[in-house]
């Protein structure tokens, strides 16, 4: 196991069948075991930061709170005009906002989204590669709703892609497995919630009332 890029240390206790991995970044256990090879199995009993204090809620998903607030201060800003806002152009704004964030965030260490990405979506577990399109499609779909393009296309792209992401991210909160949130990429270490949920399900939710509202 050590011989895996971010892996630090490893401690193995042969009486509790069990072992303590210590790493920069997340390892997806797809490679662990392939490192071990077939003498050994290994299965996800939690991970835990032994060498930090736990955080609070508010202190764990600051980044994405911060960012969602900034999104939505800019969406309602640019919609506002005679007095009113306009619901349609702050959806539009703030899916475009949302998109090139969290695009840019996933850019920054493609290779690690892509680990952190297979754990849990439904296609990225069967090819790895799509982490690599989804991150480069929330990137097309971010400009494309900051120029308005295509509103019809963009709003229905943006409903299958997230209504398929959903998916991996239900089964990972039902489950109650104890992973990593791809959704800022390999940058920030979020767990897997119910926050990941809202946020999956609130681009679902705009893109099907834009598209109500065109079509």
């Amino acid at each position: 196991l050590l011989r895996l890029p971010y892996i630090t240390a490893v401690e193995v206790s042969k009486t509790t069948n069990s072992g303590t991995i210590s790493m920069e970044k997340h390892v997806p256990l797809a490679n662990m075991q392939q490192a071990l090879g077939t003498k050994y199995a290994i299965t996800e009993n939690g991970h835990q930061a032994m060498d930090e204090p736990a955080k609070s809620w508010l202190a764990t998903y600051k980044p994405i709170l911060l960012l969602f607030g900034l999104i939505t201060a800019i969406a309602l800003i640019a919609g506002y005009a005679d007095g009113r806002v306009n619901g349609t152009t702050a959806m539009r704004v703030f899916m475009s906002g949302f998109f090139l964030s969290f695009s840019f965030f996933k850019l920054l260490d493609l290779n690690g989204f892509a680990d952190s990405y297979s754990t849990y979506d439904i296609i990225a577990k069967k090819w790895r590669g799509w982490g690599y399109v989804y991150a480069f499609i929330e990137l097309a779909l971010g400009f494309a709703f900051a120029l308005n393009l295509e509103p019809v296309l963009t709003n229905g792209v943006t409903l299958v892609v997230m209504g398929i992401s959903i998916v991996g991210v239900l089964q990972a909160v039902l489950n109650k497995r104890k992973i990593q949130c791809a959704c800022l990429g390999a940058v920030f270490n979020l767990p897997m919630s119910t926050v990941t949920i809202i946020e999956d399900a609130l681009m679902i939710g705009m893109s099907a009332i834009m598209l109500a509202s065109i079509v």
